[in-house]
């Protein structure tokens, strides 16, 4: 007899069939694909959009525990029977009142996205901001404008560093990715959970902003005041736009300047997700650099 087949119980062996694991007593099994819970999680993922009662659809081990450590309130945890083991974990880290179950591996890998899941989703409640809610933190940092991204990977990258440069906020303009896009949620690793981040028409947004005396700048591949050279004192706004078409042209016309990251020239142009991440560390040293100046270092 090999090992792995030493390894199993008697109890988990009847007359040559495995039997399926027991859940731990929090843990109540679903079997059905019908369940409420469970469609409210496959739509969701599906859509890339929030439940009807405003959830968040997330996935895996990491990202479960980013929501935990961000403080979000947990609807839901959903485990596979082959990742219960998860659950010895992060069920202490969960509250009381939150619905805990486990789905059959076959059920639960036709729910979540993920081509090798880890055994382990959640449905969790996130924050929404208003444009006004946005403008209002460009007290506290630049905010980022995204202009027709569709690569759910720029996007999380996006989310990820203007919260790791100090961004105020991001503004999702007509035709960007979702933010609950799996891969966004995935890419961002928990940004989306701590950010204030909202929807709008940019239009609406920059005329907002120039009300509020928020300067409003676009970035380009090819021309526009070099990055390192460029104002980029008080409230502040950046547009990046989507891969390949850039900032609108239309948009153009609304903007305050425009600042070019210098580059070698047989590079067309740069990704989006690492010229906003430029853009924002550039920012961030310029603000750190201020601040020591004026502390007298």
């Amino acid at each position: 007899m090999h090992s792995s087949d030493s390894s199993k119980t008697a109890a988990q062996r009847r007359g040559g069939q495995v039997r399926r694991r027991e859940a731990p007593d929090q843990l109540r099994r679903i079997e059905g694909k019908h369940n409420a819970l469970v469609k409210d999680l496959r739509t969701a993922f599906a859509h890339a959009e929030l439940t009807s009662l405003g959830d968040c659809a997330i996935e895996g081990m990491r990202i479960v525990e980013e929501a935990i450590r961000s403080g979000l309130r947990f609807h839901a945890v959903l485990f596979s029977e082959s990742g219960m083991e998860r659950s010895e974990r992060l069920l202490p880290q969960i509250g009381a009142h939150v619905e805990k179950v486990v789905l059959p591996d076959k059920l639960f890998s036709s729910v979540v996205p993920s081509e090798t899941p880890q055994g382990v989703a959640a449905l969790v409640r996130i924050k929404k901001f208003s444009l006004e809610d946005v403008l209002e933190r460009a007290r506290f940092g630049p905010l980022i404008a995204v202009a027709g991204m569709q690569d759910p990977g720029n996007m999380g990258t996006i989310l990820r560093s203007a919260e790791a440069f100090g961004a105020g906020g991001v503004l999702l303009g007509e035709g960007t990715v979702s933010p609950f896009n799996s891969k966004v949620v995935r890419g961002a690793a928990g940004s989306l959970f701590r950010l204030a981040v909202a929807r709008v028409k940019l239009e609406d947004a920059v005329e907002r902003m120039k009300q509020k005396r928020i300067r409003v700048l676009a970035t380009s591949s090819h021309k526009g005041v070099p990055l390192p050279t460029a104002d980029l004192e008080g409230p502040l706004a950046v547009v990046i736009g989507g891969e390949g078409a850039g900032v609108p042209r239309d948009l153009l016309h609304w903007v305050d300047g425009v600042v070019e990251i210098p580059h070698a020239p047989e590079v067309e142009s740069l990704n989006a997700g690492v010229a906003a991440s430029i853009v924002l560390y550039e920012i961030a040293n310029k603000q750190s650099a201020r601040n020591n100046q004026a502390s007298g270092e």
